[in-house]
């Protein structure tokens, strides 16, 4: 069964695919560009990760302890694509995505913990981890490029349930969760505004044929970047 996470990334990985799709700009002068057949290629590998690795299918919760960056799109596009249902704040889940793998990510809370390290270049995570926790960057770029979900999706269970509560169905993640920016927008997304926020806007412009710059608090949205990135909206 298709659903609209599934055929969002159909569109940007067919329509203007070699096109930015999410722009990243983070500290210590990251600046990231995913093509949309980049950004689909990352999320079919974390999504056969997910399935793969952490038995995750539809109705798994993953929890994003994370903050609005550019990985943490590609995990909640992934888990979207599988029929999984994302979760933030301190909401029970199965898994647990974080970038913060302390004591507390290994005492059972959860069935499985990925540790995601945030720099941009960062090819493992930068020390010894719990064993029972594993490691994003170190084991993503070994799955297959093409994502198949073992078990179909179904539109009518959660995709999204919010900090406040609110809770939206698959079947209505674009026409719900999701922003409505203008058609076509270049997007200017404040990281600093939160992950759900983030996700929100990135996924109105996405499913309105446009793209996204996210950018770091610790970042200053000059005119020239501005100007640069050829934002429209934000």
């Amino acid at each position: 069964m298709s659903i609209p996470a599934i055929e969002l990334m159909t569109a940007l990985r067919s329509g203007q695919s070699t096109s930015p799709r999410l722009t990243w700009y983070g500290p210590d002068s990251e600046r990231v560009e995913l093509s949309g057949r980049v950004l689909d290629n990352w999320v079919a590998k974390t999504g056969n990760l997910l399935q793969d690795e952490l038995d995750a299918e539809p109705g798994t919760r993953l929890r994003l302890d994370l903050p609005a960056h550019w990985k943490s799109a590609i995990l909640a596009l992934a888990a979207w694509q599988l029929g999984m249902e994302v979760v933030f704040g301190d909401a029970e889940a199965e898994l647990l995505a974080t970038a913060d793998p302390g004591p507390g990510a290994a005492l059972g809370a959860f069935d499985a913990v990925l540790a995601v390290a945030l720099p941009a270049l960062a090819m493992r995570w930068p020390g010894e981890l719990p064993s029972s926790v594993l490691d994003y960057a170190a084991e993503v770029r070994s799955h297959g490029d093409v994502l198949m979900p073992h078990v179909a999706p179904e539109a009518s269970r959660r995709a999204v349930r919010s900090v406040t509560g609110a809770e939206h169905s698959h079947g209505g993640l674009l026409d719900g969760f999701a922003a409505a920016p203008a058609d076509g927008v270049r997007l200017l997304v404040p990281a600093g505004n939160g992950l759900e926020a983030a996700l929100a806007q990135a996924l109105g412009a996405w499913h309105r044929n446009g793209s996204v710059v996210l950018v770091h608090p610790e970042v200053t949205v000059t005119e020239k970047l501005l100007a640069d990135e050829r934002v429209n909206g934000g």
